[in-house]
C-alpha cells in the first residue's frame, strides 16, 4: 500500500530505506513532509508518521545519534515562544507513568526553549520503542528505539466509519472496510477516475474508490442483489428492504455523485464499447460456495438458440470455472485499462501447493505486487497487483503465461484448470465445515 501511494505522489522507496520484517516501524526517506502528509491522507495501514531525529539499539546509541542531528533542522521546533509535549509508545510492553517520565527526563540534552502543553501543543514529539512481536517474550531492553516529531496520523479511523455492520445494503460477502480501501491504494485511485468492478455484487469496492473521489460503475450477473431483491444477508431480516442497493450505500456516506450506474452483465461477454474506458479495475471475484461462479447459457441452450428467436430468450447461468473467470479478467483488463491503469483483485490459493507460476499472467499487464491474506492453514486469498505496460493487440485476445513464454489459451485444457478446480473445492469442503 505504501509502495503504490509513494508512486501516486510521485515518490519512491530509496535505496537507503529500513524496513525490518519482524517489526512494526518502518523507515523511510521520504523528500518532503507535503508528500508524507499526502501519504497519511489516504493510507489506512500506517498509523502515524514522524520526522525521525534519532534512533538506536539502545538507549546510549539513541542519545548519541539525537547529538548528531543537525541543530538547525531541530531549532525552528524548539523556539521559546512555542508549545510542546513528549509522547511514548512501547509496542508489545506497558510502563508505568515513573518510567515514562524517567525517560523524558533523560532527553533534558535536548535545546527545549519552549512550554510544555499536554492539551494544545504546537509540536508533538515522540519517543517509539520496539519490544518485539512476541507476547510470551518481552525482552527487558528494547530491541530498538526512535524519536521524531509527529507528522501526521493515517486514516485508520475510516475502517469504523465504513464499518459493514453499519452498512444499509450488505451481502454474504461484503468486502470488509479496510481491505477495501487498501484495495483502492493499491489500484492509486485519484479524484476524477473511472472505476469499474465487473463482480460488483453490493458494491463494497465502489464505496472505497469514491471515497477518494472516483466514478464508480459495476456489472453482476445476479439481477437480485444488482437491484436489492430477494433474502436479506442480515441477521433478523428475512426480506431486503425497498431502498437496500448499491445507490444507497453510497448516499450513506454522502458519496452518490460518484455512482454512475450498476447494471446484470455476465464478465465473460463484455458489453463495452471499443477503447480503453477505465482508470482501474477493483474485484473481488466468486468463489467458494457463499458466491457460486456462474455465467450466462449452457451447452444445451446454445443449440436450442440457434434453432429458434432470440426475441424473448431468457439466459440460463452454467457453471463459470474459476481459472476462465480470471483469464476473462486479465483480457477484459488489457483492453478496457487506460496506460497505466492498475487491476486490483483477489486470487484463492491452496497454501501446500502454491507456487507463483498459478498466478494469471498477460503480456500487456505487469505484476506489481502479490499480498497474501490467511484464510485457513491449508487456504489463503492473494490480493494481486497489475498495471497496464503495453496497448493491447488482436494477437493479445488469447494469450496468457506458460514457462516464461506467452502461449495460445485452450479454454479448459488450460494448466491452471485443474490447480483452481482443485482450490474451489477445498474452500467450499472448508466453508460447510465452518457451518457445520
Amino acid at each position: 500500500e505504501i509502495t503504490s501511494l509513494l508512486s501516486l505522489y510521485d515518490g519512491q522507496f530509496s535505496g537507503e530505506q529500513e524496513i525490518r520484517v519482524n517489526s512494526p516501524f518502518w523507515i523511510l526517506n521520504i523528500p518532503s513532509e507535503e508528500m508524507a502528509r499526502g501519504l497519511m491522507k489516504r493510507t489506512v495501514c500506517a498509523k502515524s508518521i514522524f520526522e525521525l531525529w534519532g534512533h538506536g539499539r539502545s538507549a546510549g546509541e539513541l542519545y548519541a545519534s539525537l547529538k548528531s542531528y543537525p541543530t538547525d533542522k531541530m531549532l525552528p521546533y524548539l523556539q521559546s515562544d512555542s508549545t510542546y509535549k513528549v509522547h511514548i509508545h512501547t509496542f508489545n510492553k506497558t510502563l508505568t507513568q515513573a518510567q515514562k517520565i524517567k525517560k523524558i527526563d533523560a532527553l533534558e540534552f535536548l535545546p527545549f526553549k519552549g512550554k510544555v502543553s499536554l492539551k494544545n501543543p504546537e509540536h508533538i514529539f515522540w519517543i517509539l520503542e520496539d519490544y518485539g512481536m512476541d507476547p510470551n517474550n518481552v525482552p527487558e531492553e528494547p530491541f530498538h528505539l526512535y524519536f521524531g516529531r509527529w507528522i501526521a496520523d493515517g486514516q485508520r479511523e475510516l475502517i469504523e466509519s465504513y464499518s459493514v455492520k453499519k452498512r444499509h445494503f450488505i451481502g454474504n460477502t461484503s468486502m470488509d472496510a479496510c481491505l477495501s480501501f487498501i484495495m483502492a491504494n493499491h489500484g492509486r485511485i485519484k479524484p476524477n477516475d473511472v472505476v469499474y468492478d465487473p463482480f460488483v455484487g453490493t458494491g463494497g469496492l465502489l464505496i472505497s474508490s469514491a471515497h477518494f473521489g472516483a466514478y464508480v460503475c459495476g456489472t453482476d450477473i445476479d439481477y437480485n442483489t444488482i437491484h436489492g431483491l430477494g433474502k436479506a444477508s442480515r441477521k433478523n431480516q428475512k426480506w431486503r428492504g425497498p431502498d437496500e442497493n448499491i445507490r444507497a450505500n453510497l448516499r450513506q456516506y454522502g458519496l452518490e455523485k460518484y455512482y454512475l450506474d450498476a447494471l446484470v452483465s455476465d464478465s465473460s461477454r463484455p458489453i463495452w464499447r471499443k477503447g480503453m474506458l477505465f482508470d482501474a479495475i477493483i474485484t473481488d471475484p466468486p468463489y467458494g460456495i457463499r458466491e457460486a461462479t456462474r455465467r450466462t447459457g449452457s451447452q444445451k441452450e446454445t443449440v436450442k438458440s440457434a434453432e429458434r428467436s432470440t426475441e424473448n430468450h431468457i439466459f440460463v447461468s452454467s457453471n463459470y470455472h474459476l481459472s476462465d473467470i480470471f483469464f476473462d479478467l486479465l483480457k477484459f483488463a488489457a483492453e478496457y485499462l487506460v496506460m497505466g491503469g492498475r487491476l486490483v483483485y483477489w486470487l484463492p490459493i491452496y497454501r501446500p501447493e502454491y507456487t507463483e507460476e498459478i498466478i494469471p499472467r498477460h503480456p500487456c499487464l505487469k505484476l506489481i505486487s502479490n499480498c497474501e491474506q490467511m484464510l485457513s492453514s491449508h487456504t489463503s486469498r492473494r490480493l494481486i497487483t497489475m498495471e497496464k505496460v503495453k496497448e493491447f493487440k488482436d494477437q493479445d485476445q488469447n494469450s496468457y503465461l506458460l514457462d516464461g513464454q506467452y502461449m495460445p489459451y485452450r479454454g479448459h485444457n488450460s494448466f491452471r484448470e485443474k490447480y483452481f478446480s482443485g482450490v474451489t473445492k477445498r474452500i467450499a469442503k472448508e466453508e460447510k465445515d465452518n457451518q457445520k
